[in-house]
């Protein structure tokens, strides 16, 4: 019987598949360190094992009749006593230390044929982790919130990563197979239903991957071949994958697992962990080649690559005819630290370069990063590169997301809105929401969620005590923080108790109103108005008092064109009520024959506010204090 690749037409090229042409399976693995390689079937205490045929560049494969969807298996390398799971197991339901699983990719009834994908633009995307997102911490029970989300104006829902990791409970960053989704949220099925259902309510799914690095424990890819992680990098958390080093066989395990979500999972992108941390020096960049591989999976479909990047390079956006790596968005870190500074008071660690000024919103809404090649004093080095050119959706702006709730600099993952006033809170929320980048939400922010959101990781000693001390050095950058007993203080990552208080309230979503309607509201005027939320080709501003600012929404620049429809006016005061007389502000002047009229304000009393009075008066500009005002002119 002919047990070779090219007996079978395979997907992906590592992997176990069952055969849609014939009963069985192929199995096919990278495992250049062995001699000879056996696929191990296990039946409880029954095994079964075949050789299987070695090929060039280290590879072995073998196709086995007695196997299919199901069926438990691992890898014997050489004459050991030790199987080993498959490094491109689809699926490990009794976590990475059992058997893989075969997963049968087309059981699924696809009912999504008419979804066209997702594109950056006009997007509303909202970060949640699928063990903490509802009690249950399943795919199915996260699946069940969707509605709420849609109606919300959500239009793409981001999941934390669901690599397979150890233990109960984590956030994911540690993974170690990186095919398998984590087997406590459900089945492969579970998942597949879950991306169908957001695609039934006009939702777009992208999943968070770690292409950087594997987590400690559980990771038996060295034991196939020393070549996955790299001799000349390190990571900040351990061992760099290998991409520049020989490294074939591992840009295609990581390329297959691209193609993998976005073809198998129908997912409309990816969301890239700390990029900074990918060391390849390599041509084509693999980012480049990730980035093209999604687009390649997806077909008809439109996707997005997204990255996290704490240097800014820019270059990650720019197309590869212009020298970039022809990604499509990146996290925008300088909004949410100077956002926060300017809630908080708190400048601390990497925060410190923040004023927190009116000018730096200004300037945000303009230019997206503040820091754009400046030197950045925390880091003792410049930062960032210029954003000229780049459209403002590529950029992902948040005011919370998993690693800044987590920690911030108070360090118990409380909320920002706790940490601030209710007015102050509304205004930068009005302000986030109506500007010109692409907002991301995590889960619970649109309600006020009370539950924390802190680190945990349910690691067995002594690897739990080791987390938990690195953790406490990693706060210790706070100065406030290193002025208690970290260790002591901070919840303990593998306590069963820091995950379950992670857990959203379910009751919130419903009894929260005046959080929703804040966040429902604003998202509206986002979607539906021409001016707003990417909708505007230009944006201007100008600070008005040491704690007040005005951005102004133009169709076209009014420097080029004189018939720039400019009836839109953002007033945002972060301190007391606001008097302007003289205000000799050209931005200010409504648009000629017009007068300016409330449109929206984050006091109104839906959302808990006082209400508000026309800004214009014949005293000039009353501006009330912690308060956003939307402004449109209308004919007198």
């Amino acid at each position: 019987m002919d047990r070779s690749a090219s007996a079978v037409a395979r997907r992906l090229p590592i992997g176990a598949e069952a055969s849609a042409v014939r009963v069985g399976v192929h199995f096919r693995v990278w495992a250049p360190n062995a001699k000879a390689v056996n696929v191990v079937l296990e039946n409880g205490d029954s095994l079964s094992e075949t050789a299987m045929e070695r090929e060039a560049d280290g590879y072995f494969s073998t196709f086995v009749d007695a196997a299919g969807p199901g069926s438990l298996y691992r890898y014997r390398l050489d004459a050991s006593d030790d199987r080993f799971p498959d490094p491109a197991s689809r699926f490990q339901p009794l976590g990475p230390h059992g058997p893989s699983q075969v997963v049968d990719a087309d059981a699924f009834d696809w009912t999504d044929g008419a979804w066209s994908g997702m594109r950056l633009e006009h997007q509303v995307l909202y970060e949640l982790h699928v063990g903490t997102f509802t009690g249950e911490g399943t795919w199915s029970a996260a699946a069940s919130q969707l509605p709420r989300l849609a109606e919300l104006g959500i239009t793409g829902i981001e999941v934390m990563p669901v690599a397979e990791f150890p233990g109960r409970f984590g956030w994911g960053y540690d993974g170690v197979n990186l095919f398998a989704p984590f087997h406590r949220y459900g089945s492969p099925d579970d998942f597949r239903a879950f991306v169908n259902q957001a695609h039934e309510l006009g939702l777009g799914v992208l999943l968070d991957v770690v292409y950087n690095h594997v987590g400690p424990d559980g990771n038996y890819l060295a034991r196939f071949a020393a070549g996955y992680f790299s001799t000349k990098y390190r990571t900040e958390w351990g061992e760099a994958i290998n991409f520049d080093d020989e490294a074939g066989p591992v840009r295609e395990f990581v390329l297959s697992n691209v193609a993998y979500w976005i073809g198998e999972y129908h997912l409309d992108g990816l969301r890239l962990d700390a990029t900074q941390q990918i060391f390849d020096a390599s041509s084509p960049h693999i980012l480049q080649e990730i980035a093209e591989r999604a687009r390649l999976a997806a077909g008809r479909r439109s996707v997005v690559v997204v990255a996290e990047n704490e240097p800014q390079h820019v270059r990650l956006l720019r197309s590869v005819a212009e020298g970039g790596d022809g990604l499509d968005g990146l996290w925008n870190d300088d909004f949410h630290h100077a956002v926060t500074v300017a809630l908080t008071g708190r400048a601390e660690a990497y925060l410190a370069d923040f004023c927190g000024s009116p000018q730096e919103f200004v300037s945000l809404a303009k230019w997206g990063f503040l820091f754009q090649g400046q030197r950045y004093s925390w880091q003792s080095q410049r930062r960032g590169s210029p954003t000229f050119g780049i459209a403002p959706a590529r950029f992902i702006t948040f005011l919370e997301n998993h690693d800044q709730v987590a920690n911030a600099p108070w360090g118990n993952g409380e909320r920002m809105h706790q940490m601030t006033s209710p007015g102050a809170y509304r205004a930068v929320t009005a302000y986030w929401l109506l500007s010109p980048g692409t907002p991301m939400l995590f889960q619970g922010q649109e309600f006020g969620a009370s539950s924390p959101f802190r680190y945990f990781a349910d690691h067995a000693e002594p690897l739990a005590q080791d987390v938990r001390r690195g953790r406490a050095t990693f706060m210790s950058q706070f100065r406030s923080s290193s002025a208690t007993n970290l260790f002591e203080r901070l919840a303990v990552p593998s306590d069963e108790r820091t995950f379950r208080e992670c857990q959203l309230p379910p009751i919130e979503p419903y009894t929260h109103e005046r959080s929703i309607a804040l966040h429902r509201d604003l998202l509206a005027i986002r979607r539906d108005d021409p001016l707003i939320g990417g909708g505007s080709s230009f944006v201007d501003g100008a600070v008005i008092a040491s704690h007040a600012f005005a951005i102004r929404f133009f169709t076209t620049d009014p420097r080029k064109s004189a018939s720039s429809d400019d009836g839109r006016l953002l007033i945002v005061n972060l301190g007391r009520d606001l008097r302007l007389d003289p205000a000799p502000e050209p931005l200010l002047a409504p648009p000629e024959g017009s007068e300016w009229v409330v449109r929206w304000s984050s006091e109104d009393p839906l959302y808990g506010g006082m209400g508000t009075a026309p800004l214009e008066t014949d005293a000039n500009w009353l501006i009330p204090g912690y308060s956003a005002v939307l402004l449109a002119s209308r004919q007198p």
